[in-house]
């Protein structure tokens, strides 16, 4: 029974990240300066983007399909959603998914890893994504890219 909570929340989680597009995709990103394994840059969104493990492979754009095991926590340390637990990687649309990771991903490489920091204006903003999300919530995930489609 935990298992299928476990997957019926992600699978809201999921679907409450989907954000409504305007037809065309954004811009890629600004390219990174070279960064050292545990260097943290601070983007002009106000995503915090930490490279905690170099990648070797492609690089998504706006629109790729990847697959990812993530953990987000918020500022407390609280965990409110985690494909790591699941033990299941998630597969979806950069396209669908909150502006920082639409940002954030575009800035890995598949086999890295990240951590980004991600402020409401560029998460769930003033609505959060209850109950699990609150208001004006800062999130911070860890994310392994595993796969660019």
């Amino acid at each position: 029974m935990n298992r299928l909570r476990g997957r019926l929340l992600a699978l809201a989680l999921l679907g409450s990240l989907a954000c409504v597009g305007s037809g065309a995709p954004p811009p890629p990103p600004e390219p990174l300066p070279e960064l050292a394994v545990g260097q943290t840059v601070r983007r002009p969104s106000g995503l915090e983007y930490t490279l905690l493990r170099a990648g070797f492979g492609d690089r998504p754009n706006a629109v790729s399909k990847v697959r990812v095991h993530y953990h987000g926590t918020l500022q407390d340390g609280t965990v409110f959603d985690s494909s790591i637990e699941r033990g299941s990687a998630s597969t979806f649309g950069l396209n669908q998914v909150i502006k920082c990771w639409t940002e954030g991903i575009q800035l890995m490489q598949a086999g890295g890893k990240s951590k980004l920091v991600c402020p409401a204006k560029i998460a769930y903003g003033r609505r959060g994504s209850p109950p699990a999300i609150p208001p004006n919530a800062t999130l911070t995930f860890e994310v392994e890219l595993l796969d660019v489609y």
